[in-house]
């Protein structure tokens, strides 16, 4: 833990600022629902959970990616790879760094409805920042209580129609021929309110064979039959067409040019077209007892994607080809009771609920030639069901007593796989995998003073190999039914402050013991197999400050420090992994600042800066690491208003100081194209229209 002690000045350094800060109206205590699933003040709760509103995420920034939104929250680490045909990469404490594509290990949830599947791999690009009323970020033991695969949470919540329609048009051209065209339309009252938006993004790219072109729509109707109930139906679309893979790069290939795609992907034209719906319905009503609260949803997912896997290894002995084409349905559904019981001198708060999600994928794999022509659609190679369902029923109590706040929780995760394989040719693959866990939460939260809370919480969680990890890690290339679960434990310390009446302090301390971690076992031919081989321990603190420096200046800081490594020996890909090597994908020090000013009331700016140490790329931590990197941002935004019509503009700058740096990195990658560039110098602009009605 002596790293730990290297940043135990942070709070000593930040009081005297905070202290000199002129008293304003601010908000230290915001309300959230994550983690205990009624709304709380986060001050109260014994674990980590920060909540970002809508103006802090969005206002000056493009909107495009939830990336630009999560640079406040200490422990989450996301990177905007460059690459629309792979997603984003999120990690929270380390959970779900090793992803080589989409979001994995991680929770996330978009009003309710996971925009993940139910083995934990998922993707955050069907959310629309557009309607974003607020973001919540848990970490730690309590983010078990949302299932498997909960390394953290992260839920985006819309906002609901309200006051005088109003109608609205933005426009935007930024940097490597990205533009973006938004309309939109919402409005309500004490019955009913409405939002309906449609957006239109197109990007040459940064890099070479990295153009996308996505159109989203997002339509919500909230209804209020009466006084004690609420109805919200959503619809959310998004196409995605043709988007270019550029693929990482081999540190040499850096050198050389790091905008270049990598060769593999010109030759066979990796390309990834996604055609997603989704229909949500969330419903509560409150009774003299409690609260019923009921979340419904279901849709359909279309993805074909051209990969590069060399020919050579496409046989007819092979289990899959280099096209995947698959069409998902999925569907689930949530409900839960909360009910409070005055105790006369405390409160007991009960929840208690039954989560359930299933996906049934109709996959086909195909080889990506034909004849001597590479990145075309050739024969079959796989034709499969596959089908994952989860179900969990919890329980969670919360029990306050005057200084003293108790959570705890119980939540039985079940997770089956099943595949029935229909191309023979080269074996069955079929069969089924079911993986079951308990995991229970504890925490307590302590009121030292009126201004100060420390607290402790502990938890155990689960990781289930998702279903592409289990695609490739068995036998010949089959279905890895043997793999098991990663299992953790959890603890986290930590204290909470008021700075006068103008700051908020958060720190804490946490560590989280892992068995079985999914790790990859080797790396070749475009397909990764997976493997249970080791013991890993996360250390780490975090630290996240808000202050309202004066009435014109706002300052927020988030710091993380994390020692991630193994904690025993194992062997990968023929190699020895020894018991210290650290975690790959997961800086160890991340820090974020922004400084936001507002002098008049139709202008504002802001300058922003981050801080990444360098990145291990792999298990041995021989290859080179991707560098450390520091950059900032900035931006001003101008709003005039003449009678109805509000117009705004933004001038934005990222990459400030125009420094090279490594955005994300491919974990393991079997060819050592490790590195995905992130961008130089970038200008952004825009512009925007917004018509009230009387």
């Amino acid at each position: 833990m002596h790293r730990l002690k290297r940043c135990a000045w942070l709070p000593t350094l930040l009081l005297p600022l905070a202290a000199q800060a002129e008293t304003t109206a601010y908000q230290a205590d915001p309300l959230v629902v994550t983690g205990s699933r009624y709304q709380a003040s986060g001050w109260q709760l014994p674990f980590s959970v920060n909540r970002i509103d809508a103006e802090q995420a969005t206002l000056g920034k493009p909107g495009v990616n939830l990336s630009e939104a999560l640079g406040s929250a200490p422990g989450v680490v996301a990177q905007n790879r460059q690459n629309y045909a792979q997603d984003l990469q999120i990690s929270s404490r380390g959970f779900g760094a090793r992803s080589a594509f989409g979001i994995r290990g991680i929770k996330l949830l978009a009003d309710g409805v996971p925009l993940s599947n139910p083995d934990g791999q998922g993707q955050a690009a069907t959310f629309d920042l557009d309607t974003l009323e607020r973001i919540e970020v848990l970490r730690g033991p309590f983010a078990s209580v949302y299932g498997s695969n909960s390394g953290g949470v992260i839920q985006l919540f819309s906002r609901d129609g309200e006051g005088p329609p109003k109608v609205s048009v933005d426009t935007s051209q930024a940097a490597y021929g990205t533009s973006r065209t938004r309309v939109a339309a919402e409005g309500g009252n004490d019955k009913a309110g409405f939002i309906i938006n449609r957006s239109h993004f197109e990007t040459d790219g940064y890099r070479d064979h990295s153009g996308a072109i996505l159109d989203k729509t997002f339509a919500k109707l909230t209804l209020y039959p009466d006084d004690a109930s609420k109805l919200s139906l959503s619809v959310s679309e998004l196409d995605q067409n043709d988007t270019q893979d550029p693929q990482g790069l081999t540190w040499a290939q850096v050198q050389n040019n790091r905008r270049a795609a990598a060769p593999s992907a010109l030759l066979f034209n990796t390309r990834k077209t996604v055609d997603h719906r989704q229909f949500a319905l969330n419903y509560e009503r409150s009774f003299a007892a409690g609260t019923w609260q009921s979340t419904v949803y279901s849709g359909t997912r279309r993805v074909i994607q051209y990969q590069s896997i060399p020919v050579a290894v496409q046989t007819p002995a092979s289990q899959s080809g280099g096209v995947i084409d698959f069409e998902r349905r999925f569907h689930g559904i949530g409900n839960r009771w909360i009910q409070s019981f005055d105790l006369g001198s405390s409160l007991l708060t009960v929840t208690t609920g039954l989560d359930y999600d299933h996906s049934r994928d109709d996959r086909q794999s195909y080889e990506n030639f034909v004849g001597s022509t590479l990145g075309v659609k050739g024969n079959l190679r796989r034709d499969e069901r596959n089908e994952v369902t989860s179900l969990s029923p919890y329980v969670q109590a919360a029990w306050q007593l005057a200084k003293l706040d108790l959570q705890a929780g119980l939540r039985h995760n079940q997770v089956e796989f099943e595949v029935d394989d229909r191309f023979l040719s080269n074996g069955d693959d079929s069969g089924s995998v079911t993986y079951r866990e308990l995991t229970p939460t504890l925490g307590a939260s302590y009121a030292l003073s009126p201004d100060l809370n420390v607290y402790a919480s502990w938890g155990k969680g689960v990781e289930t190999p998702t279903l592409n990890e289990l695609s490739y890690s068995g036998a010949d290339n089959s279905f890895g039914f043997d793999l098991k679960p990663a299992t953790s434990e959890q603890f986290e310390v930590g204290l909470k402050a008021r700075l006068g009446e103008t700051s908020s302090l958060q720190l804490a301390l946490f560590q989280i013991d892992t068995d079985d971690e999914l790790v990859v076992e080797s790396a070749s031919g475009g397909r990764s197999r997976f493997q249970n081989a080791a013991q890993t321990r996360r250390r780490g603190v975090e630290l996240a400050l808000e202050s309202r420096l004066s009435e014109t200046l706002r300052a927020n800081l988030a710091y993380t420090q994390i020692d991630a490594v193994y904690s025993q020996d194992f062997t990968s890909n023929g190699r020895l992994i020894e018991s210290g090597n650290h975690l790959p994908g997961i800086p160890a020090r991340t820090l974020y600042g922004e400084l936001a000013w507002q002098p008049l009331e139709w202008f504002s700016s802001s300058v922003e800066g981050l801080y990444r140490s360098k990145l291990y790329v792999e298990d041995s931590n021989t290859a080179k690491a991707a560098p450390s990197y520091a950059l900032f941002n900035w931006q001003a935004r101008f709003e005039q208003k003449a009678g109805a019509l509000t117009f705004n503009q933004v001038l934005r700058i990222d990459n400030l100081l125009d420094r090279q740096y490594i955005g994300s990195v491919i974990v393991g990658d079997g060819n050592g194209r490790y590195y995905e560039p992130g961008p130089e110098r970038a200008w952004y602009v825009g512009a925007g229209v917004q018509y009230q009605f009387d």
